[in-house]
């Protein structure tokens, strides 16, 4: 037996159940099952052809070596013009960290400023790592629920509530993993309101999903509708969402200065910089021919459609219509507290998700993975035989259950 022990930073958290998820399929599917996955968070287009052709032509040019530890020149112009265009707020290379993904960005933010007790206020449905990002740092997430009525965001009375004088981060997601959700103007002028009073909250706005969205105009970000909150707003974003590219392994974050430096730092003793050429493919990305990116989103409008009809016509669930990103958040409320033929009490949305795997063979998500129940999420990321063929054998499964 092993004698090796585990830091407490680790027993404190679990692996990610999306991860996890999507790891249970490809076991299933080694075995020879017809798994129908809704799991899986990440384009399933190929990265497009100039962003490759980038990459190649770094490495055959000899671009291979470290670069500065928050991207090469080339890569910082490419994210600040972005930000700029995006934002209206201008931001210098001492500003800008660069991360293997959004989610690396996110952790260093994390590790660089909580102590032990610090208090994350996390809205709920949140995407999974949050929480667990938060108690490998030693902080202690204090998840807010919100509800359909309020589109699952945070209302300002909501937040006022949760403010602590240990409060260190507001986290928000916009458009957000696993809803879809996504914060109006008005919506986050109001959360500013109240961050005002709290000078002492930082704000982490995540926004990943952002080019992924289905209304008119542009997601807005916090900073451009409260610009004098610069000085404790960390804004999170990256190319794997956008351009299909989750495996180059490029995200980015823009803040305060000393926020910043805290994270380069930290960056520069865990992994020195991201990969040379994914720099260069992240550059064609962020400033290249942008038509991959419409197009992609108008394929997934038309998966959304689909899923949310099919979803809405079965018996017992119910959604709401994404604003952005590509998952649909499921009401599962109908079919908990059913039997199952052999008799089995549905008595959580992970019964009802192992249930959906074993009789209808098809993954999702259990609610209670995102820290609001009784829920599921799909990814709509998948084609659209995939997903009229998951949406009747759930049809099926739920009309055997009494």
């Amino acid at each position: 037996m092993s004698t090796v022990t585990i830091a407490d930073r680790v027993n404190r958290i679990q692996e990610s159940p999306s991860g996890a998820a999507a790891q249970r399929v490809r076991d299933l599917r080694a075995q020879g099952l017809p798994i129908l996955s809704l799991t899986v968070g990440e384009p399933d287009f190929d990265t497009p052809d100039h962003i490759k052709s980038a990459a190649i032509a770094s490495i055959e040019a000899g671009d291979t070596k470290y670069t500065p530890v928050n991207g090469t020149p080339a890569l910082q112009e490419a994210i600040l013009g972005r930000i700029e265009r995006r934002t209206g707020a201008s931001y210098a290379s001492q500003e800008l960290v660069v991360g293997g993904g959004g989610k690396q960005v996110i952790f260093l933010a994390f590790m660089a400023t909580i102590d032990d007790g610090d208090e994350v206020i996390i809205p709920a449905p949140y995407w999974v790592s949050y929480p667990d990002m938060v108690l490998a740092n030693g902080g202690d997430p204090v998840i807010v629920a919100t509800t359909e009525a309020d589109r699952f965001l945070i209302t300002p009375a909501a937040l006022r509530a949760a403010i602590t004088p240990r409060t260190s981060w507001l986290v928000l997601n916009t458009p957000s993993n696993p809803t879809g959700a996504v914060y109006t103007p008005d919506d986050l002028a109001g959360l500013a309101d109240v961050l005002r009073e709290n000078p002492h909250v930082k704000v982490l706005t995540d926004e990943i999903y952002d080019e992924i969205y289905y209304g008119s105009g542009e997601v807005q970000s916090l900073i451009a509708v409260a610009p004098d909150l610069r000085d404790r707003v960390l804004t999170v974003n990256g190319v794997s969402k956008t351009y299909a590219m989750t495996g180059w392994r490029i995200g980015y974050g823009v803040g305060p200065e000393s926020l910043v430096s805290a994270m380069n730092k930290l960056q520069s003793q865990i992994s020195s910089c991201t990969a040379n050429a994914s720099q260069a493919a992240a550059v064609a990305a962020l400033t290249g021919d942008q038509s991959f990116v419409a197009e992609s989103v108008e394929v997934y409008r038309r998966r959304r459609d689909i899923a949310v009809a099919g979803f809405n016509s079965i018996p017992g669930l119910s959604c709401f219509a994404p604003e952005g990103a590509f998952y649909v958040y499921v009401n599962a409320s109908g079919a908990i507290g059913r039997r199952t033929p052999d008799g089995t009490v549905i008595d959580t949305d992970q019964a009802l998700t192992l249930y959906l795997l074993d009789r209808a063979q098809v993954a999702v998500v259990h609610g209670a993975a995102y820290g609001l129940s009784p829920y599921f999420r799909i990814s709509f990321a998948t084609s659209e035989d995939v997903i009229t063929a998951a949406v009747e054998a759930i049809r099926e499964a739920l009309a055997e259950l009494v």
